[in-house]
């Protein structure tokens, strides 16, 4: 899922950690996305949803404003 959602497959990162670090923030991310029952939209979805809209950002992170 993680290749599908975020393109993991093609990612450059090599180099130390990177490559481990990134993959446990793509799944926090993931999680985060898939709990979210809010909009009925795929992942692919709720991703653009959440770069465009600061109020759906928070709302997927939890926070109230």
């Amino acid at each position: 899922m993680l290749d599908l959602a975020f393109g993991e497959d093609a990612s450059r990162k090599r180099t130390g950690n990177a490559a481990q670090n990134f993959s446990i923030l793509g799944k926090m991310a993931l999680n985060l996305l898939k709990k979210n029952t809010i909009t009925k939209q795929g992942i692919k979805g709720k991703r653009l949803k959440t770069a465009y809209d600061n109020n759906y950002l928070l709302d997927i992170l939890g926070i109230k404003v």
